[in-house]
């Protein structure tokens, strides 16, 4: 038996706690999930999504690894029902996608309801594969399904004093029991400035691998920003308002020191608790570096020229 001593271990291969505790926050909610399905308890079935069909491949992606599906329908960040990772797989069983109507109001010239079904043939469905960075420091590879949120934006026609897009989500606490928890002032409410809502990155996702979106995942309608941190993308949306001042948006409004505005995945601003200079990617064990833009600057640093983006972060 080879018995390798300590002096011998380089430090670049010992498992740095933050990497351990990840992974064990992630057994912890496979082993969460499991405990359920075994007593009985009502787990939101990952594959009862329904297949889009027509969908074509979208100008965007990555070639880098999808995450497999069942870490992408299991591993969530989605507080309304529940802040375990968890817990959204758990509980979001009890969110009824259909009827779902979203209101677009504010200023705009062409306001209005839209049914789910009428926002899915605005536009062709695209697929698209884009990293996601959560600011909690683990990431995912996933195939989303949408179109670009601009295909909405130009039928309404906002006004020249729009500058900014607000975004809220459902708030019902019969269906959503993170609603009861006050660690955050719900309903939950997120923002963009206009030409980042206009950017054709930004994505107003659907589904995902190919069939429409998980209850967990933010079924029936959500948001994605790929070059924002994970907390910037809205699920469940119920409103679309159009507006000339910034939004305060929910994590911003609970904790303003720790959670910006602007929210850009910035490896060289750290969170005031942990560094975003690395990530874990779901399903590896060593972090790896954090891309500015979360990869995506070409696309979008011209934005940001003359933001200072240690203070707007």
């Amino acid at each position: 038996m080879l018995i390798q001593r300590l002096t011998d271990i380089l430090s670049s291969e010992i498992t740095a706690p933050e990497i351990y505790r990840g992974r064990r926050e992630f057994m912890r909610a496979a082993g969460t999930l499991a405990l359920a399905g075994g007593l009985g308890l009502q787990v939101a079935d990952a594959a009862a999504g329904v297949k889009l069909a027509g969908t074509r491949p979208g100008p965007y992606g990555t070639s880098e690894e999808l995450t497999p599906y069942k870490d992408v329908t299991t591993y969530n960040n989605f507080y309304e029902f529940g802040t375990d990772k968890a817990d959204p797989a758990v509980n979001a069983g009890s969110l009824n996608p259909r009827p779902w109507t979203v209101r677009v109001d504010g200023l705009v010239n062409r306001p209005g309801q839209y049914d789910i079904d009428a926002l899915l043939k605005l536009a062709s469905l695209e697929d698209r594969i884009y990293r996601m960075r959560c600011v909690e420091g683990w990431s995912m590879v996933v195939p989303w399904v949408g179109y670009p949120l601009n295909e909405l934006i130009r039928r309404v026609e906002p006004l020249g004093s729009a500058k900014y897009v607000e975004f809220t989500t459902l708030n019902d606490r019969a269906r959503m029991p993170g609603l009861r928890s006050p660690v955050l002032d719900w309903p939950y409410t997120e923002g963009l400035r206009l030409d980042e809502a206009r950017h054709p990155l930004t994505l107003l996702a659907v589904g995902l691998y190919g069939e429409t979106l998980p209850n967990q995942n933010g079924a029936p309608v959500r948001i994605v920003v790929p070059w924002k941190y994970g907390f910037k993308s809205a699920k469940s949306i119920v409103r679309i308002r159009f507006v000339e001042h910034r939004p305060i948006s929910s994590w911003e409004r609970a904790a303003p020191r720790e959670y910006g505005f602007y929210s850009n995945v910035n490896p060289e601003v750290d969170h005031p608790r942990w560094s975003q200079s690395r990530e874990r990617r779901i399903g590896e064990f060593r972090k790896r570096k954090t891309l500015m833009f979360n990869g995506y600057g070409e696309q979008v640093a011209r934005m940001y020229t003359n933001l200072d983006m240690r203070r707007y972060y």
